[in-house]
């Protein structure tokens, strides 16, 4: 099939047309206007923000694929938002949330490598012709590439590709079946986080922590909150990108001497750029939370945050083509199959530890969206929990490639048998 190029290609405009979207979304969530508030009680803001750029790129008005927009938003806006929601964090209330916060991020990996085998399996028995295959073409090679992604992230998804060796056409049919069914999972998540009570009701669970972390936060915010003046909306500029600076010239000097140094690390994660830039502003955050800098939210620190995160959202929506299944409906329905394996597992291990869907959706979203999109999710229960999906998504990076190998092999073990 013919690619044809975007209406809008340069980024200039794609970028002023995003921008639009989020002031169009905003604007109208907030009036005042009885049907718009009726509209936005059932359809959550981050989540127009995030599937009306999704639109436009499946409607071929913009292309996420050649445009530079996720680039510079992953690589510059998010490291500074991470950096401003984590400067007034409170780290030892976060880490009162207890342990199932990370029994809900291990249940998610433990499903998304049983997923796979299972929706091989199960779509291989009625098509048995996905099975078949040799060399490079075998299935089961593509689809190891999507459990490096679900896991960890791109890294780890790389690392997958060359252990496995999957064929080019096929690689780039796996990255449509993981982008896709990835962004879909998110929307619902994003959906269920305007109202998680319902879940939690339904699951006896105890989400009186995450509240309780909530108000404190709010309460400090109010504490110190006043109306920022130039100044004020500078420094934070400056702390932020400040900060992401710093942790891109360590993250560049770090990622390519562990490379060369030390390659067996590269199954960690630790020769990714982005895995440092993110670690780095994330701990540098931290760490400014038990200084002055802390009083920055008084100014506003995490509403600059919050700006730079929207951007970053309308930027990932602007990746998801919802026309690509029509290519590989096949491949597309294991990888649906494979994420109701996950999301199954993860709530049958939620209903029985009684955790809060909080946990649920931001343990999943640290598996299969990494750390560009579980503060994300995060942020949409509230703002102040963003650095939880973050320190989260971390553990991802580090479990990628081994819970990815050994879905790999389970899934091979299926196409032979």
């Amino acid at each position: 099939m013919e690619e044809t190029s975007p209406i809008f290609s340069n980024d200039a405009i794609v970028f002023g047309i995003l921008m639009a979207i989020l002031a169009l979304v905003f604007g109208t969530a907030s009036s005042s206007n009885k049907y718009l508030r009726k509209f936005y009680k059932v359809v959550p803001t981050v989540l127009l923000c995030y599937f009306i750029p999704a639109l436009f790129n499946s409607f071929g008005w913009i292309s996420g694929e050649t445009s530079g927009i996720y680039q510079v938003a992953s690589r510059y806006l998010l490291p500074a938002s991470l950096v401003l929601f984590t400067v007034s964090i409170d780290l030892k209330s976060i880490l009162k949330l207890g342990p199932k916060a990370l029994t809900m991020f291990l249940a998610g990996t433990f499903g998304i490598m049983i997923g796979g085998p299972l929706a091989l399996a199960t779509i291989g028995f009625f098509q048995p012709e996905l099975l078949g295959g040799s060399g490079p073409d075998e299935v089961w090679r593509g689809l190891a590439t999507i459990a490096g992604s679900w896991i960890g992230g791109g890294a780890n998804q790389t690392a997958m590709l060359e252990v496995f060796g999957a064929s080019p056409s096929l690689f780039s049919q796996m990255i449509a079946v993981d982008v896709l069914v990835a962004n879909l999972w998110m929307a619902v998540l994003l959906y269920w986080a305007a109202k998680p009570e319902i879940i939690d009701k339904k699951f006896k669970a105890d989400s009186s922590a995450i509240y309780e972390l909530r108000d404190k936060i709010e309460e400090f915010r109010k504490g110190i909150m006043k109306i920022p003046t130039l100044s004020d909306t500078m420094i934070i500029l400056g702390v932020g990108f400040g900060v992401t600076g710093v942790a891109h010239l360590f993250a560049d000097i770090i990622a390519p001497f562990i490379g060369e140094n030390y390659p067996s690390l590269s199954q960690y994660s630790l020769d990714s750029a982005f895995f440092w830039i993110v670690v780095i502003s994330t701990t540098i955050g931290l760490a400014l939370s038990f200084t002055r800098a802390r009083n920055l939210e008084g100014a506003g620190a995490s509403r600059m945050g919050s700006v730079l995160l929207y951007v970053l959202v309308a930027s990932i929506g602007m990746q998801m083509d919802l026309g690509a299944v029509l290519d590989s409906p096949i491949l597309f329905l294991v990888g649906i199959l494979w994420m109701f394996f996950h999301i199954l597992i993860m709530l049958i291990v939620a209903y029985i530890i009684k955790a809060p869907f909080f946990y649920v959706a931001v343990g999943s979203q640290a598996n299969v969206g990494g750390a560009a999109s579980a503060p994300i999710v995060a942020s949409a229960f509230d703002s102040s929990l963003a650095p939880v999906g973050v320190l989260l998504a971390v553990l991802g990076y580090a479990a990628g490639t081994y819970g990815a190998y050994l879905c790999g092999l389970m899934m091979q073990a299926v196409a032979s048998g």
